[in-house]
């Protein structure tokens, strides 16, 4: 019985290549959409177009109460998740100077809280099961700081902090818990980024001279999904060609 798979944000170019990686081996591929979201039937039309039966949940990962309802849910119509990857996660990039409350906290709130909103309802059934995956979708900036960008170099930084005290909570029950840290990866947000800018100031610094591809995370993604990753659990993994290391 092939196993379940909760990608959360996984319409996104990142997250819509984990989707992928994920199903190609055979995993049952669920995501999750912001409740707003109006390209929800058109992004699975189009997937299923290409071969991929995905489900998807309308899900606000800011919220406590919509996460234990999305994964309720999907125990009904499926069965409980063997591996979460929470990938969901905006930006609200300004210098602190200019930085209000609401923009700290929708992004505090999306990219943190949500790990706890989405983790929590999952994690005493992989207990229980003896066997379960939790993949944590950081960021080169929470490693390194970024100009502009304290409330998600913070968000990412603090993420990393739950996976490793989680890690040590569950590792003697088939559960592991791992932080994933991407550099700059050619995905739509980034390649809306001026030329000049990505030419000029953010290729220079990859010591590869270029950006990364959604598919190398999603291949990193499913390796820590994997049986051969058992004994990998409270790590984070960069993967940034270079940019950062430590």
């Amino acid at each position: 019985m092939a196993r379940i798979a909760l990608v959360t944000g996984g319409m996104g170019g990142l997250g819509e290549a984990i989707c992928i990686k994920m199903a190609a081996l055979q995993y049952q591929v669920i995501t999750t959409y912001s409740p707003g979201n109006t390209r929800a039937s058109e992004w699975l039309d189009t997937m299923a177009q290409q071969g991929y039966n995905f489900r998807a949940y309308p899900c606000d990962v800011t919220s406590y109460e919509s996460a234990q309802e999305c994964i309720k849910q999907i125990e009904r119509d499926v069965r409980p998740v063997d591996v979460l990857v929470n990938n969901a996660g905006i930006t609200r990039d300004m210098t602190f100077k200019k930085m209000e409350k609401v923009d700290w906290d929708a992004v505090i709130r999306t990219n943190l809280d949500s790990i706890f909103n989405m983790t929590k309802p999952v994690c005493d059934g992989m207990v229980e099961r003896g066997w379960g995956r939790i993949i944590n979708i950081s960021s080169v900036n929470g490693q390194k700081g970024a100009f502009g960008q304290t409330n998600y170099s913070a968000a990412k930084a603090g993420m990393h902090g739950f996976t490793k005290a989680l890690a040590l909570e569950v590792a003697r029950k088939g559960v592991t818990v791992n932080t994933i840290s991407p550099g700059y990866i050619g995905t739509k947000m980034v390649m809306a980024i001026p030329q000049e800018v990505l030419d000029s100031k953010i290729i220079p610094q990859i010591p590869m001279g270029r950006l990364g591809k959604p598919e190398e995370v999603a291949g990193l993604v499913a390796y820590l999904a994997s049986e051969e990753a058992a004994f990998v659990t409270g790590a984070n993994i960069a993967i940034n060609g270079g940019q950062h290391m430590y």
